[in-house]
This record gives C-alpha cells, structure tokens and sequence, in this order.
C-alpha cells in the first residue's frame, strides 16, 4: 500500500502562513511520526512562489515536543536542521505548528552544530508579544536539541532508516 499523502504546515506566531508544502507519511516509531519528501517536492514559504527541493529528505514530528527535525539526503549542505516550534498537531491530513524561530543545525561536511536565528527570535519575541511560557519551551528546546545533536543522541545519531523510502 502507498504512504498517504499529508501537508506540512508551519505558521509564524501572528497566524501567518510560513513553510508548507505536501509529504508522505512513512510511518511512526519511538521517536515520533515520519514524513518524506523525494527528490521534486515543491513547497512555498508563505505566499511566495514555490521552489522545487533537489534532494529528498525525511521529517520527524515528534510527540509532545517543542520541534521538529529534517534530516537531508546528501548532498545537502545541512544533514539536519531542527526547527524549534510549539507541539505538531495532528488533523486531517495535516501536521501544522508554530516556527518560533530558534533552528539547531549540523553541517555535513564538518559536522558542526550551531543554534540559528537568535536575532530573529528576539525580535519576534517582542514584535509578536511571545509569552514566557512560549519564550521558556522555547529556549528548552533549542538547548536540547542542541546538546542531542552535538552528542548524536538517537534519533540523531545516524541516517534515519525513513531516508530510503524517498531516495
């Protein structure tokens, strides 16, 4: 039987429409539910034109957390790249949650991990009024992630097993 087909919908703090773009649902395991997405996906951020990605990858949303994780088929200069989000929510056919910002990062050609868009975290913080509660999961998860990443804590410590079902 084919994997279904869901969308991936990812909003900014305000309600307003960021990265989204359609996936398959591969499946589920201990670290949460997995989409991918070959070679050709097309996906748009907000209302701009779409781009086509060249490289397949794999997304975990993982349950009651405050991210979500891409790992990229190589070449991509990313292997992973971790947006810090409030919880993914389920619903008809759909995976939707907030991007706060915060992004944890590993390069694949030196495997260097670094946390991204702290500036922009700042002045979303301010500009949209985020709560503490919002600031505090927020900060959590990019300092999780940044240690599970750097440490190559499961489910970062290998080339998902999902990859090979969009390659």
């Amino acid at each position: 039987m084919p994997p279904q087909s869901v969308h991936v919908v990812y909003r900014k703090y305000d309600g307003s429409l960021h990265w989204n773009h359609p996936a398959l649902l591969l499946g589920e395991d201990e670290h949460g539910v997995w989409t991918g997405c070959p070679a050709g996906t097309r996906g748009s951020r907000g209302d701009e034109p779409p781009v086509t990605w060249t490289q397949p990858f794999v997304m975990l949303f993982p349950r009651d957390t405050w991210w979500t994780a891409t790992f990229n088929a190589a070449p991509h200069k990313f292997e992973i790249y971790c947006d810090v989000s409030t919880v993914p929510r389920w619903n008809d056919g759909r995976v939707t949650m907030v991007d706060l910002d915060l992004d944890v990062i590993r390069v694949r050609e030196d495997g260097r991990v670094f946390l991204d868009d702290e500036d922009e975290f700042e002045e979303h913080r301010t500009r949209y009024s985020y709560p503490p509660g919002v600031v505090e999961g927020a900060r959590a998860a990019a300092a999780t992630l940044l240690e599970a990443v750097t440490t190559r804590t499961a489910p970062f410590d290998s080339v998902p097993r999902w990859l090979s079902r969009v390659i």
